[in-house]
């Protein structure tokens, strides 16, 4: 090693958890209680500086251990490597993690190791971010062209987006990109929320809670379906006449059901006049995908928060299977893998709406969703981001809502770090609050 360059010395793994489940927050007809986790990693250097790299990648609880294990066997590929060289080309590591001779057998580019991938990229990311005095959206904004082309990966998808396609699109969304920063930071971005619908709330707190959306400034709210019609008619009627006409309600069935389900489902809700209907059937399914939405229109059909990859992007959208394309920043191998997606979106013309239900997800996606908006797609028309009011106390640098808007970040780095405190608190099974839970349990199996 070449003496007095700063490197990566460590990089530390933390296995935080939290009971969401026991109020019911987050739950769904697949995942009815969730405890929304987080794998997550620091990266530490030797510059000095006392900066660093934090990133996660969203579980919601029994193997999020898994996951941990996941990136810690990342470590080898990452401890030395020259910080400065790390940060002016994070794709180098991308590159070289996706594609590990051994590593790639447990995916290829898919499940729990390309999920790790994704947390220690993000990572990077973050580190350059602060390195360099921004917030995440403001470095891939201000970027070059040329140097955002060549940090995508066009393996796979070369059939669909050329290198030189995607720096016309980058060039192209540079016109006007110092106009629309501006108007981000006073403005910010339109988000949605998620609040008022899991499916394990009350029809009292689900009417509630659509109101005060309402009240807070949001155009659109999202509902949980798919446990069982008749409860979700009722539940839709309710939200609606909570809401009135005006407001947009999209419905989500997280991969609940058959093709064929879907189409009947989606049409006895049409009456509600759903805007979308989201994970309507498996997220590898993109012939079904088409299908239904052939069958549903004029109801839009989203997808991307199970998404494996940018290859399963393409094809979506080659396919014509979906109207609202759905990244999530914590699902791919991170924000190399995002951006090469962001540019399939460009390309294909599908408005970007990023799923954010989950710890952290809100900090993370903000700032893609933002820097699309600056200086590639040069548009928020029918484009929102997922808010949920869950677990933003325990960041250094959490969202803030404005009317129903998306703040602009102004710290530097990717929004990713969470507090001490949090760490300390909430890391499993060790951590103050698990040691209590824990030790309340068996004295009540005791007694």
């Amino acid at each position: 090693m070449t003496a007095g360059v700063p490197r990566i010395t460590a990089v530390d793994t933390y296995d935080i958890r939290f009971p969401t489940s026991r109020e019911l927050d987050g739950s769904d007809a697949m995942n009815p209680d969730p405890d929304y986790s987080a794998a997550y990693v620091v990266l530490r250097t030797d510059a000095g500086d006392g900066r660093e790299g934090h990133g996660f990648t969203f579980t919601i609880g029994r193997g999020n251990d898994v996951q941990v294990s996941a990136i810690e066997a990342l470590r080898s590929h990452v401890i030395g490597r020259p910080v400065d060289e790390l940060c002016a080309d994070p794709s180098s590591l991308s590159s070289d993690l996706s594609g590990d001779s051994q590593l790639r057998w447990l995916g290829p580019e898919k499940g729990v190791m390309h999920m790790a991938i994704g947390a220690v990229v993000n990572a990077v990311w973050d580190l350059a971010a602060r390195r360099a005095g921004k917030p995440l959206w403001q470095l891939l904004a201000d970027a070059e062209p040329e140097w955002l082309a060549s940090q995508v990966d066009y393996r796979y998808i070369a059939d669909a987006l050329t290198p030189d396609e995607a720096l016309a699109l980058l060039k192209r969304g540079r016109d006007g990109a110092a106009q629309r920063a501006v108007r981000l930071c006073a403005t910010g971005y339109p988000g949605y929320t998620t609040s008022p619908g899991w499916l394990g709330y009350s029809d009292e707190k689900l009417t509630r809670l659509a109101g005060q959306a309402v009240t807070d400034g949001f155009t659109q709210i999202k509902l949980k379906v798919g446990a069982d019609l008749q409860d979700d008619i009722r539940r839709c009627r309710a939200a609606r006449a909570a809401v009135g006409d005006g407001i947009r309600i999209a419905i989500d069935a997280n991969q609940r059901w058959n093709v064929d389900e879907a189409v009947e489902w989606s049409r006895a809700l049409a009456e509600f006049n759903p805007y979308w209907i989201e994970e309507p059937t498996s997220p590898d399914d993109i012939l079904g995908h088409a299908a239904i939405r052939q069958a549903v229109a004029p109801i839009k059909v989203a997808t991307g928060e199970h998404v494996q990859n940018r290859i399963v992007f393409k094809q979506l959208l080659q396919a014509g299977a979906i109207d609202v394309l759905q990244i999530d920043a914590a699902r791919v191998g991170g924000v190399n893998e995002n951006l090469a997606i962001l540019l399939l979106a460009a390309k294909y013309g599908v408005p970007v709406c990023p799923h954010a239900g989950g710890v952290g997800l809100c900090e993370l996606v903000q700032h893609l969703s933002m820097f699309d908006y600056v200086a590639l797609s040069g548009t928020t028309d029918d484009r929102v981001i997922e808010y949920v009011d869950h677990l933003h106390e325990h960041f250094v640098d959490p969202v803030r809502i404005v009317h129903g808007h998306y703040a602009a970040p102004a710290a530097p780095g990717f929004s990713a770090q969470m507090r001490q405190e949090s760490l300390d608190t909430y890391r499993y099974p060790g951590g103050a609050f698990w040691a209590a839970d824990g030790a309340a349990r068996e004295e009540k199996a005791g007694a």
